[in-house]
Protein backbone atom coordinates (compact mmCIF):
# COMPACT_ATOMS: atom_id res chain seq x y z
CA UNK A 1 0.00 0.00 0.00
CA UNK A 2 1.60 3.50 -0.99
CA UNK A 3 1.25 6.35 1.26
CA UNK A 4 -1.71 7.98 -0.80
CA UNK A 5 -3.81 4.78 -0.37
CA UNK A 6 -3.32 4.64 3.37
CA UNK A 7 -3.96 8.38 4.19
CA UNK A 8 -7.41 7.76 2.68
CA UNK A 9 -7.90 5.14 6.38
CA UNK A 10 -5.76 8.00 8.24
CA UNK A 11 -7.72 10.47 7.71
CA UNK A 12 -10.90 9.10 9.15
CA UNK A 13 -8.62 8.67 12.43
CA UNK A 14 -7.63 12.78 12.94
CA UNK A 15 -9.50 14.75 15.19
CA UNK A 16 -10.71 17.78 15.43
CA UNK A 17 -11.23 19.91 18.53
CA UNK A 18 -12.92 22.54 19.76
CA UNK A 19 -15.00 25.13 17.17
CA UNK A 20 -11.80 26.11 15.21
CA UNK A 21 -10.95 23.42 12.46
CA UNK A 22 -8.27 22.07 13.34
CA UNK A 23 -6.49 18.52 11.99
CA UNK A 24 -5.55 16.65 15.33
CA UNK A 25 -2.67 13.78 15.06
CA UNK A 26 -4.26 10.81 17.23
CA UNK A 27 -0.68 9.78 17.61
CA UNK A 28 2.58 8.98 15.51
CA UNK A 29 0.93 5.89 12.38
CA UNK A 30 2.73 4.66 9.98
CA UNK A 31 2.45 2.45 7.12
CA UNK A 32 3.10 -1.17 7.99
CA UNK A 33 2.41 -4.42 5.43
CA UNK A 34 -0.66 -2.64 4.24
CA UNK A 35 -2.04 -1.36 7.16
CA UNK A 36 -1.84 1.63 9.04
CA UNK A 37 0.11 0.94 12.64
CA UNK A 38 1.50 3.11 15.40
CA UNK A 39 5.09 4.12 14.65
CA UNK A 40 6.28 1.43 17.97
CA UNK A 41 4.30 -1.47 19.14
CA UNK A 42 5.07 -0.45 23.14
CA UNK A 43 2.80 2.28 24.57
CA UNK A 44 4.64 5.47 24.83
CA UNK A 45 5.55 7.29 28.10
CA UNK A 46 4.12 10.15 27.03
CA UNK A 47 2.15 11.44 24.43
CA UNK A 48 0.21 14.93 22.91
CA UNK A 49 -2.90 12.73 22.25
CA UNK A 50 -4.87 14.00 25.02
CA UNK A 51 -3.93 18.10 24.47
CA UNK A 52 -4.90 17.86 20.36
CA UNK A 53 -2.06 20.11 19.56
CA UNK A 54 -2.75 21.43 16.02
CA UNK A 55 -1.02 19.82 13.24
CA UNK A 56 1.53 17.82 15.43
CA UNK A 57 1.97 14.71 17.35
CA UNK A 58 4.95 13.67 19.99
CA UNK A 59 5.46 10.56 21.98
CA UNK A 60 8.20 9.88 24.06
CA UNK A 61 9.69 6.02 24.37
CA UNK A 62 12.10 4.41 26.74
CA UNK A 63 13.27 1.28 25.50
CA UNK A 64 15.06 -1.68 25.66
CA UNK A 65 17.37 -2.80 22.34
CA UNK A 66 14.36 -3.05 19.73
CA UNK A 67 13.69 -3.57 16.06
CA UNK A 68 11.02 -0.98 14.60
CA UNK A 69 9.57 -3.46 11.55
CA UNK A 70 9.71 -1.45 7.93
CA UNK A 71 7.32 1.07 7.67
CA UNK A 72 6.73 4.27 5.56
CA UNK A 73 5.83 7.68 7.07
CA UNK A 74 2.64 8.82 6.87
CA UNK A 75 3.87 12.61 8.15
CA UNK A 76 6.81 14.61 8.29
CA UNK A 77 9.21 13.42 11.40
CA UNK A 78 11.17 14.36 13.48
CA UNK A 79 13.29 12.15 16.16
CA UNK A 80 15.24 13.02 18.82
CA UNK A 81 17.79 10.67 21.20
CA UNK A 82 17.47 11.86 25.04
CA UNK A 83 19.29 9.35 26.32
CA UNK A 84 21.50 6.43 25.04
CA UNK A 85 24.46 6.20 23.58
CA UNK A 86 24.12 3.01 21.26
CA UNK A 87 24.80 1.75 18.11
CA UNK A 88 21.87 1.76 15.52
CA UNK A 89 21.13 0.61 12.10
CA UNK A 90 19.15 2.08 9.36
CA UNK A 91 17.59 0.44 6.30
CA UNK A 92 16.07 2.42 4.04
CA UNK A 93 16.54 2.92 0.45
CA UNK A 94 17.96 -0.20 -0.80
CA UNK A 95 21.24 0.61 2.10
CA UNK A 96 22.21 0.19 5.62
CA UNK A 97 23.24 2.84 7.49
CA UNK A 98 25.24 2.09 10.85
CA UNK A 99 25.82 4.67 13.61
CA UNK A 100 26.26 5.77 16.94
CA UNK A 101 23.58 7.35 18.64
CA UNK A 102 24.46 10.10 21.85
CA UNK A 103 21.91 12.59 23.41
CA UNK A 104 20.75 14.86 20.72
CA UNK A 105 21.03 12.62 17.98
CA UNK A 106 18.39 13.52 15.84
CA UNK A 107 16.65 12.01 12.17
CA UNK A 108 15.10 14.61 10.16
CA UNK A 109 12.62 12.52 7.30
CA UNK A 110 10.26 13.30 5.06
CA UNK A 111 6.79 12.03 4.88
CA UNK A 112 6.87 8.49 2.41
CA UNK A 113 10.28 7.76 3.89
CA UNK A 114 10.67 4.02 3.85
CA UNK A 115 12.72 2.20 6.53
CA UNK A 116 13.54 -0.05 9.05
CA UNK A 117 15.70 0.62 12.79
CA UNK A 118 17.06 -1.43 15.25
CA UNK A 119 18.37 -0.21 18.07
CA UNK A 120 21.60 -1.71 20.08
CA UNK A 121 21.04 -0.93 23.27
CA UNK A 122 18.71 1.14 25.56
CA UNK A 123 17.46 4.61 24.31
CA UNK A 124 14.96 7.06 25.52
CA UNK A 125 13.45 9.13 22.51
CA UNK A 126 11.17 12.01 21.07
CA UNK A 127 9.24 11.44 17.82
CA UNK A 128 7.34 13.86 16.15
CA UNK A 129 5.34 13.25 13.19
CA UNK A 130 4.51 17.13 11.66
CA UNK A 131 0.93 16.99 8.87
CA UNK A 132 2.13 17.95 5.42
CA UNK A 133 -0.65 20.70 5.53
CA UNK A 134 0.26 22.01 8.89
CA UNK A 135 3.70 22.57 8.14
CA UNK A 136 2.37 24.37 4.79
CA UNK A 137 0.41 26.78 7.21
CA UNK A 138 3.48 27.54 9.42
CA UNK A 139 3.91 31.08 7.70
CA UNK A 140 2.62 33.07 5.25
CA UNK A 141 5.17 32.45 2.44
CA UNK A 142 4.12 28.54 2.87
CA UNK A 143 0.41 29.05 2.77
CA UNK A 144 -1.51 27.40 -0.80
CA UNK A 145 2.09 25.59 -1.04
CA UNK A 146 1.29 21.68 -1.89
CA UNK A 147 4.76 20.52 -2.49
CA UNK A 148 7.18 21.33 0.49
CA UNK A 149 9.11 18.12 1.25
CA UNK A 150 11.81 18.12 3.80
CA UNK A 151 15.12 16.80 3.26
CA UNK A 152 16.20 13.65 4.81
CA UNK A 153 18.87 13.60 7.54
CA UNK A 154 19.69 10.36 9.88
CA UNK A 155 22.41 11.30 12.28
CA UNK A 156 22.21 15.10 12.76
CA UNK A 157 22.91 16.95 15.74
CA UNK A 158 20.76 20.21 15.97
CA UNK A 159 20.51 22.12 19.26
CA UNK A 160 17.75 24.54 18.44
CA UNK A 161 15.10 21.28 17.16
CA UNK A 162 16.57 19.57 20.23
CA UNK A 163 15.92 22.68 22.75
CA UNK A 164 11.84 23.05 20.97
CA UNK A 165 11.71 19.10 21.75
CA UNK A 166 12.56 19.39 24.56
CA UNK A 167 10.14 22.18 25.62
CA UNK A 168 7.53 20.73 23.85
CA UNK A 169 7.97 17.46 26.63
CA UNK A 170 8.42 19.98 29.35
CA UNK A 171 4.85 20.82 28.89
CA UNK A 172 3.46 17.46 28.62
CA UNK A 173 5.58 16.43 31.94
CA UNK A 174 3.91 19.59 33.41
CA UNK A 175 0.31 18.86 32.47
CA UNK A 176 0.04 21.66 30.21
CA UNK A 177 -0.64 24.50 32.32
CA UNK A 178 -1.62 27.28 29.55
CA UNK A 179 -3.76 24.68 27.82
CA UNK A 180 -2.89 23.64 23.94
CA UNK A 181 -1.68 27.32 23.19
CA UNK A 182 2.09 27.02 24.40
CA UNK A 183 2.31 23.34 22.11
CA UNK A 184 1.17 24.87 19.48
CA UNK A 185 3.76 27.86 20.12
CA UNK A 186 6.49 25.61 20.01
CA UNK A 187 4.89 23.28 17.25
CA UNK A 188 5.01 26.63 14.72
CA UNK A 189 8.23 27.39 15.77
CA UNK A 190 9.69 23.94 14.90
CA UNK A 191 7.69 23.82 11.67
CA UNK A 192 9.27 27.76 10.75
CA UNK A 193 12.78 26.64 11.81
CA UNK A 194 12.16 23.33 9.46
CA UNK A 195 10.94 25.57 6.80
CA UNK A 196 13.85 27.82 6.94
CA UNK A 197 16.68 25.22 6.91
CA UNK A 198 15.81 21.68 6.25
CA UNK A 199 13.34 22.23 3.34
CA UNK A 200 14.47 21.19 -0.11
CA UNK A 201 13.46 24.89 -0.86
CA UNK A 202 14.25 26.99 1.55
CA UNK A 203 11.81 29.74 2.90
CA UNK A 204 13.11 33.21 4.61
CA UNK A 205 10.13 34.93 7.00
CA UNK A 206 9.98 38.34 6.85
CA UNK A 207 11.17 40.49 9.54
CA UNK A 208 8.79 42.54 11.07
CA UNK A 209 9.43 45.82 13.25
CA UNK A 210 5.85 47.12 13.72
CA UNK A 211 2.82 45.22 15.81
CA UNK A 212 -0.50 44.43 14.89
CA UNK A 213 -2.88 46.67 13.71
CA UNK A 214 -4.86 48.57 16.62
CA UNK A 215 -8.46 47.11 15.06
CA UNK A 216 -7.01 43.39 14.61
CA UNK A 217 -5.08 43.83 18.34
CA UNK A 218 -8.35 44.80 19.80
CA UNK A 219 -10.31 41.97 18.01
CA UNK A 220 -7.70 39.24 19.01
CA UNK A 221 -7.89 40.82 23.27
CA UNK A 222 -11.31 40.84 23.10
CA UNK A 223 -11.56 37.48 21.73
CA UNK A 224 -9.12 36.25 24.41
CA UNK A 225 -11.13 38.15 27.09
CA UNK A 226 -14.24 36.76 26.35
CA UNK A 227 -13.09 33.13 25.85
CA UNK A 228 -10.43 33.22 28.10
CA UNK A 229 -11.72 30.09 30.31
CA UNK A 230 -11.28 28.03 27.27
CA UNK A 231 -8.55 26.17 25.83
CA UNK A 232 -7.59 28.81 23.03
CA UNK A 233 -5.45 27.41 20.08
CA UNK A 234 -2.81 29.17 18.12
CA UNK A 235 -5.03 28.76 15.14
CA UNK A 236 -7.67 30.31 16.50
CA UNK A 237 -6.25 34.07 17.67
CA UNK A 238 -4.44 33.85 14.28
CA UNK A 239 -7.58 33.15 12.36
CA UNK A 240 -9.28 36.06 14.68
CA UNK A 241 -6.37 38.32 13.27
CA UNK A 242 -6.69 37.12 10.03
CA UNK A 243 -2.80 35.47 9.46
CA UNK A 244 -0.52 32.72 9.59
CA UNK A 245 0.50 31.43 12.98
CA UNK A 246 4.07 32.43 12.87
CA UNK A 247 3.19 36.53 11.82
CA UNK A 248 0.33 36.15 14.46
CA UNK A 249 2.98 35.30 17.45
CA UNK A 250 5.96 37.75 16.23
CA UNK A 251 3.33 40.70 16.12
CA UNK A 252 1.29 39.82 19.26
CA UNK A 253 4.68 39.60 21.14
CA UNK A 254 6.12 43.28 19.31
CA UNK A 255 2.38 44.76 20.68
CA UNK A 256 2.15 43.46 24.13
CA UNK A 257 5.35 42.59 24.88
CA UNK A 258 4.11 38.91 25.57
CA UNK A 259 4.17 35.96 23.32
CA UNK A 260 0.28 34.73 22.88
CA UNK A 261 0.50 31.68 25.47
CA UNK A 262 2.35 33.89 28.33
CA UNK A 263 -0.36 36.81 27.72
CA UNK A 264 -3.66 34.18 28.02
CA UNK A 265 -1.84 32.72 30.69
CA UNK A 266 -1.96 36.47 32.46
CA UNK A 267 -5.32 37.22 31.57
CA UNK A 268 -6.38 33.83 33.54
CA UNK A 269 -4.42 34.77 36.36
CA UNK A 270 -6.44 37.78 36.41
CA UNK A 271 -10.30 36.11 36.40
CA UNK A 272 -8.63 33.82 38.88
CA UNK A 273 -7.60 36.73 40.94
CA UNK A 274 -11.36 38.09 40.42
CA UNK A 275 -12.80 35.30 41.22
CA UNK A 276 -10.60 34.67 44.85
CA UNK A 277 -11.85 38.39 45.78
CA UNK A 278 -15.18 36.87 46.52
CA UNK A 279 -15.09 35.04 49.70
CA UNK A 280 -17.73 32.50 48.78
CA UNK A 281 -15.97 31.59 45.92
CA UNK A 282 -13.24 28.38 46.63
CA UNK A 283 -10.17 28.07 44.85
CA UNK A 284 -11.25 25.13 43.17
CA UNK A 285 -14.35 27.62 41.72
CA UNK A 286 -11.64 29.89 40.49
CA UNK A 287 -9.05 27.75 38.67
CA UNK A 288 -12.71 26.24 36.82
CA UNK A 289 -13.64 29.98 36.07
CA UNK A 290 -10.20 30.77 34.67
CA UNK A 291 -10.04 27.63 32.64
CA UNK A 292 -7.19 25.75 34.56
CA UNK A 293 -6.49 21.65 33.80
CA UNK A 294 -6.20 20.78 37.44
CA UNK A 295 -5.89 22.49 40.49
CA UNK A 296 -2.84 21.32 41.47
CA UNK A 297 -1.65 23.10 37.70
CA UNK A 298 -3.46 26.35 38.93
CA UNK A 299 -1.86 26.20 42.12
CA UNK A 300 1.50 26.00 40.74
CA UNK A 301 1.41 28.93 37.96
CA UNK A 302 -0.92 31.45 40.14
CA UNK A 303 2.07 31.16 42.79
CA UNK A 304 4.76 31.43 39.81
CA UNK A 305 2.35 34.96 38.59
CA UNK A 306 1.27 36.09 41.86
CA UNK A 307 4.23 35.11 44.53
CA UNK A 308 1.46 33.12 46.74
CA UNK A 309 -0.76 30.64 46.67
CA UNK A 310 -4.25 31.24 45.63
CA UNK A 311 -6.08 30.03 49.46
CA UNK A 312 -3.20 32.76 51.17
CA UNK A 313 -3.88 35.65 48.40
CA UNK A 314 -7.76 34.98 49.61
CA UNK A 315 -7.13 34.81 52.89
CA UNK A 316 -4.58 37.91 52.99
CA UNK A 317 -7.97 39.95 51.38
CA UNK A 318 -6.24 41.61 48.29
Amino acid sequence: MTIEHAAVGAQSTQLRCGTHQRIVLPGIEVVREGRVEPFVYERPTLTSATVCWSGVALENYSSAPLIVPRHEHLEHFVHLVLRGSVKYEVRTGGKTLRYQSEPGTTFILPRGTVDELRWGGPTERIAVAIHPSFLCDAMDETIGCTDIELTEHWNLTDRHVMAVLRAMKTDLDEGSPAGRLYGDSLSNALAVYLLTRYSTRIYTPKRHRAGLPRYRLRRVLDHIDEHVAADISLTQLATVAGMSAHYFAELFRLSTGHPPYRYVLIRKIERAKQSLRHREHSVLDAALEAGFRSPSHFARTFRRFVGVSPSQFQSDGH
